[in-house]
């Protein structure tokens, strides 16, 4: 740390949210040295105090703490490859999108290597580091989570999750997977009723209000789950569902619009139908996600 109790930091990758955690570092007062492939690109946190490195090895010994935050897995080893002898002693902070699968098997390169590792997945787009709306799954290495803390808190939220570093981006893909599944919704809503010409503002309302009345699915969904116990208390069971669901496609086909965003689900609701749990609720259809 330096002599303020900031942790000193190195920043791999400045594109746009690189460029938001080098900045959030900067202004909670740490130390930042940047890299970016492109040099252009790290003119910004320069003028706002960040030292620059010319290359990846001197980067990697600026600093004990070393965030990478690339395109792809394959980037951080396109980078870090070439300057890998550096890695020892360091403790490696993956902050790069990508999978459970990824994560563990960078996590056992790294350590190869002789440096700690963490891995992180960031809930949040780029303007909204350094907000309490912004929050970061961290696995892996709890002692490079421990001694980083006060870094990665200028990020926003900090959960972690354990020592397996695949956990953060499960989490962060189960997360994103919620959100696009709620996007398929509000677009296909949004095109059925455009179809008739209404304009999007004024039909906002109206599904945001029902999208908050069915909010409750949620909660109520993962009792169920935890329970194993998708028939008790059922309002609108599966066999009501699946019988008015083309309903859906058959609308959208009557309005010119393509159902393809909607359509994965009928099968899946037929398939728990025939196989007796017609009586149950909806959530039961996880069983068939299941391998």
């Amino acid at each position: 740390m330096t002599e303020h109790g900031k942790t000193p930091v190195t920043v791999l990758g400045l594109g746009a949210m690189g460029t938001a955690l080098a900045e959030a570092l900067l202004a909670a007062g740490h130390p930042v040295t940047a890299w970016n492939r492109t040099a252009s690109r790290a003119e910004g946190v320069a003028a706002k105090g960040a030292s620059v490195a010319s290359n990846v090895a001197e980067a990697l010994a600026a600093n004990e703490i070393v965030i990478a935050c690339l395109l792809d897995y394959d980037s951080v080893h396109e980078v870090l490859d070439p300057a890998a002898a550096g890695l020892a002693g360091r403790q490696l902070i993956n902050l790069t999108n990508g999978t459970p699968g990824q994560a563990r098997e960078m996590a056992a390169w790294a350590e190869d290597l002789g440096a700690a590792y963490l891995d992180g997945g960031i809930m949040a787009v780029p303007p909204m580091i350094g907000s309490p709306e912004a929050f970061v799954f961290y696995s892996g290495s709890g002692t490079v989570f421990g001694r980083a803390r006060t870094a990665l808190d200028a990020f926003g939220g900090t959960n972690y999750l354990g020592a397996d570093p695949g956990l953060a981006p499960l989490y962060d893909i189960a997360l994103l997977s919620g959100m696009y599944g709620h996007f398929i919704g509000v677009i296909q809503a949004f095109t059925l009723v455009g179809s008739t010409g209404a304009k999007a503002r004024e039909f906002a309302p109206l599904l945001r209000g029902w999208m908050d009345a069915m909010s409750g699915f949620l909660e109520r969904a993962a009792e169920q789950i935890d329970d194993g116990d998708y028939g008790t208390d059922v309002v609108s069971n599966l066999a009501m569902q699946a019988a008015a669901f083309p309903n859906l496609a058959k609308a959208a086909e009557e309005q010119g619009v393509s159902a393809e965003l909607l359509a994965p689900l009928q099968p899946l609701m037929d398939k728990r139908v025939a196989d007796g749990h017609g009586a149950e609720d909806l959530i039961g259809i996880i069983e068939l996600l299941k391998k």
